[in-house]
């Protein structure tokens, strides 16, 4: 009985956890994430494939990256650029982390829940890092924060999941001083990818399923064709029928 009162405990106090907002810092300085630009270049090839055995080897600088951020958080005088570039390198970093500290899995799937526990549905609602000493999950990041704060569409081009299908992993951090042309490089490597949108002169269209489950981030103003064809090499007919490829969720491993 004991043993399930301790239970019942552990799940509401994470049931109370939910939800969780951030709340800025009080006149914190943005860090260097010219370690992170470092661990990448040197972890990451150019097609975004991460080479995670050997980042394993070398944890350590990553994580000693990882704890700076979770120490120095946004304060309100920083720029929107600067804000942003730290939530996306986090999300990234923290991925990272994820699969280095679970290393070897096939997907990061294979880390989802393996008991049924209330508000930790996948692996993106698990609390196992923390950011100004709250508990956080990538989830909250990417829905709460980046996607809900910000509405810049192509965060959905530089965050990724660790996986074969997500947009490339790029092999530099995110700067504030190099944001909108990092975003925009991005969202042009990722249209174009024919590894993950086919777009042809025939007028056959198979994209991403990240413009069907966050379709309305890129319709607020126009099309998702219009979208599309800022970036696409290839245009497209605006009554040109649109399909979804199948999500590859194995694992961007070298």
């Amino acid at each position: 009985m004991r043993y399930l009162f301790i239970i019942f405990v552990s799940l509401i106090s994470l049931a109370s956890c939910n939800g969780q907002t951030f709340e800025f810092a009080q006149n914190t300085t943005p860090p260097d994430h010219s370690p992170f630009s470092t661990l990448l270049k040197k972890y990451v090839d150019d097609q975004g494939m991460v080479d995670y055995k050997g980042l394993r080897e070398n944890k350590n600088i990553l994580d000693n990256y990882l704890e700076t951020l979770s120490n120095n958080p946004p304060s309100q005088n920083w720029s929107d650029n600067e804000q942003l570039a730290y939530w996306i390198n986090a999300y990234n970093g923290f991925t990272l982390k994820l699969i280095v500290d679970n290393y070897p899995v096939k997907s990061i799937k294979d880390l989802h829940p393996t008991i049924m526990i209330p508000l930790v549905k996948t692996v993106w609602h698990r609390k196992f890092f923390k950011i100004n000493g709250v508990d956080f999950n990538l989830d909250e990041i990417e829905h709460g924060i980046l996607r809900k704060q910000f509405k810049e569409p192509r965060i959905h081009f530089a965050i990724n999941c660790a996986s074969f299908s997500c947009p490339p992993l790029r092999n530099e951090a995110f700067t504030a001083e190099k944001l909108d042309s990092q975003l925009q490089e991005q969202a042009i490597w990722f249209i174009n990818d024919s590894k993950r949108n086919i777009i042809k002169d025939d007028g056959e269209v198979y994209i991403s399923k990240i413009f069907s489950w966050f379709k309305g981030d890129f319709t607020k103003e126009i099309s998702l064709i219009e979208y599309l064809n800022q970036y696409s090499y290839t245009k497209i007919n605006s009554d040109a029928s649109i399909n979804y490829m199948e999500y590859d969720w194995n694992l961007n491993e070298q």
